[in-house]
């Protein structure tokens, strides 16, 4: 899968497909802590809102998306722009296959290229694994490097149960006196910048 997956840049008509990955975390579990499913409409302007600065990626397999990453602001204040927050969704029958962890090097290489030196991941935590929440997200981001930092305890609460939610992070460049201002996305090369992820 990995030599006929491809990593692009989403677009805003992906949205139908991508709310299609989305959803069903949304209604059949607590890996994300939002209620409701976003309109088409509503998940486009997020992608859009994303892409201003940040990269939203799609992983790709013969024309069907199976998957996204994407960073969005770490916190709004000005000391705090060189961190993002990570994020990430694969189909749900397309799990374990490589999907994830080629979104997220792709996304790691994307963000280095920009300048953005701390990633971190907020990820809902169950005290004890059920239906609708595992370990996984935990699992898999160890796996990408990522160190835990953090627990808030019976922060999140949905199917009428009360979930953890933990905080992960990794460092990914080198913290200077006089650090470089980072470079929104939009405003990257993107032949260089493609060049640059085949290697």
């Amino acid at each position: 899968m990995d030599q006929e997956m491809k990593i692009r840049v989403a677009k805003f008509e992906d949205a139908q497909d991508l709310l299609s990955i989305y959803a069903p975390y949304v209604k059949d579990t607590a890996i994300t802590f939002e209620y409701k499913v976003p309109s088409v409409d509503e998940f486009a302007k997020r992608i859009q809102h994303i892409l201003q600065k940040y990269p939203y990626l799609v992983a790709e397999l013969n024309g069907e998306i199976l998957g996204y990453a994407y960073a969005g602001s770490f916190n709004e204040r000005a000391a705090y722009g060189w961190s993002v927050e990570t994020t990430i969704y694969v189909k749900k029958n397309k799990r374990r296959l490589g999907i994830g962890r080629n979104l997220y090097h792709a996304l790691e290489k994307t963000l280095k290229v920009q300048g953005i030196l701390n990633l971190n991941a907020c990820i809902a935590y169950p005290k004890e694994e059920d239906m609708y929440l595992t370990k996984d997200s935990v699992s898999f981001h160890n796996r990408m490097g990522f160190q835990m930092v953090g627990q808030f305890h019976n922060c999140g609460y949905k199917f009428n149960r009360w979930y953890n939610m933990v905080w992960m992070e990794k460092q990914i460049g080198s913290h200077q006196e006089k650090q470089p201002q980072v470079k929104p996305f939009s405003e990257l090369n993107l032949d260089a910048f493609w060049d640059y992820l085949k290697t």
